[in-house]
């Protein structure tokens, strides 16, 4: 969270120290602010007994910012982070298309570590600006291969060929 509290500014003034941040480019800030959120939510999911299987898994274009695993299911975590300033909300980043692309994603990670026998499921971890500093909300079952909501029976996606 230290390292988050660096692109959230708190309500409590900010002290110039040799902590500040370096001046980035847009382009590089987001990609830091993208990091430490990531991080940010890989602790969140440890201190929640989620096991990191991996982290920014990569299959050609395709990439799962999380894979975890929660007992005997996988979990598929993409990590929304907004800065200040940001328009819309962290979960309204992932629509329709990005889900899509998540599920394909997940389905190449299934067969490049044949776990296909494995419950799965997708969450999402939204990091935002709170009055305080960062917020982090973490959404379980945030959608399955429809789109339209909580996956089914029992954490077994629709997606999955059982």
């Amino acid at each position: 969270m230290k390292l988050l509290s660096r692109f959230f500014p708190s309500a409590a003034p900010a002290t110039a120290g040799a902590d500040d941040a370096p001046s980035l480019t847009d382009g590089a800030r987001r990609a830091a602010l993208g990091r430490a959120g990531e991080e940010a939510a890989a602790d969140l999911l440890r201190s929640r007994g989620l096991r990191i299987l991996a982290r920014n898994w990569r299959s050609g274009p395709l990439e799962l910012d999380l894979v975890c695993r929660e007992g005997d299911t996988l979990v598929f975590v993409e990590v929304k982070t907004r800065g200040p300033g940001s328009l819309g909300s962290a979960l309204d980043a992932i629509g329709p298309r990005k889900r899509r692309t998540l599920i394909r994603a997940a389905r190449a990670w299934l067969a490049a570590h044949d776990q296909w026998q494995l419950s799965c499921r997708f969450d999402v971890v939204c990091i935002e600006q709170g009055p305080a500093g960062p917020h982090l909300e973490h959404i379980r079952h945030a959608f399955d291969l429809s789109g339209s909501g909580p996956s089914v029976d029992r954490g077994h996606a629709s997606w999955q060929p059982w």
